[in-house]
């Protein structure tokens, strides 16, 4: 009876501690984003608590597994708590995995077009001062002799050769039009349409951290056919790298637009 007991205390005590830490993580990663998205502490202080967090994850994981071994011989109702606790800990491990995976995955830039050498310039946004400062030179030489512009301009080619300026059928003031339409639907923050200029300026703000990042889309038109060439340009504002979320947003908006009706 007392070797009983005590292997029941053993899985219940395990069982506290998987789900405390596996559920515990979650709700810290929660905390850290939503707490950054509102200004309450600085984003880097928000990304060392999910640190923290994958860790504490983790940890979980491998409790509720032991857990679970105890449980199946002294309490075995507490098998199916730590299966819970042991999902939710491998669920969050591989969404903050993937997450560190992409960021490694492409260089650290933030400022992303379609046009390096006649990029667009944004009318009532601004370029933040330290737009192509810690760029990265990834240990070449011929990156460091570069100055900062020629620098991200030749890192940008080598990492985003597919953006390019795209062609369209419509003239210079219906692509403006499917353009603002599209950047509404997306629930971007319309900052700028100037139908003169062919310029529609957004605002794109991230789900959790509310990262907000700077868009213009810029049309022109093509002298035969009534066709316009759109490009498009999407900055951070905050961060070195965006985890290539400026370039994924500039393919899919394009793209979407080339469909549009």
């Amino acid at each position: 009876m007392a070797e009983a007991r005590k292997w029941r205390s053993w899985a219940k005590r395990l069982t506290w501690a998987a789900v405390v830490l596996s559920i515990g993580a979650v709700v810290a990663a929660l905390i850290a984003a939503v707490g950054s998205g509102q200004e309450w502490w600085h984003f880097r202080s928000g990304f060392f608590v999910l640190r923290i967090a994958f860790y504490a994850a983790a940890a979980g994981g491998v409790i509720a597994l032991a857990a679970m071994y105890v449980a199946r011989r002294a309490e075995p109702k507490l098998v199916f708590v730590n299966l819970f606790a042991l999902v939710v800990a491998l669920a969050f491990l591989l969404y903050l995995g993937n997450l560190v995976r992409t960021a490694r995955s492409v260089v650290p830039l933030h400022d992303i077009t379609t046009n390096l050498d006649d990029y667009p310039r944004f009318y009532r946004l601004t370029v933040r001062d330290d737009n192509l400062a810690n760029l990265p030179t990834q240990g070449r030489r011929e990156l460091e002799a570069l100055e900062p512009r020629e620098r991200w301009k030749a890192i940008h080619r080598e990492a985003y050769p597919d953006l390019r300026t795209i062609r369209v059928p419509w003239n210079e003031a219906e692509t403006v039009r499917r353009a603002e339409a599209l950047a509404r639907e997306r629930g971007w923050e319309i900052v700028t349409v100037d139908l003169e200029e062919g310029v529609v300026e957004a605002v794109d703000t991230s789900r959790f951290f509310r990262f907000k990042d700077n868009v213009i889309v810029r049309v022109r038109p093509v002298s035969e056919g009534g066709a316009s060439m759109v490009d498009m340009r999407s900055i951070s504002r905050v961060g070195t790298s965006d985890v290539g979320a400026n370039a994924r947003r500039i393919r899919s908006f394009l793209a979407d637009l080339r469909e549009s009706r």
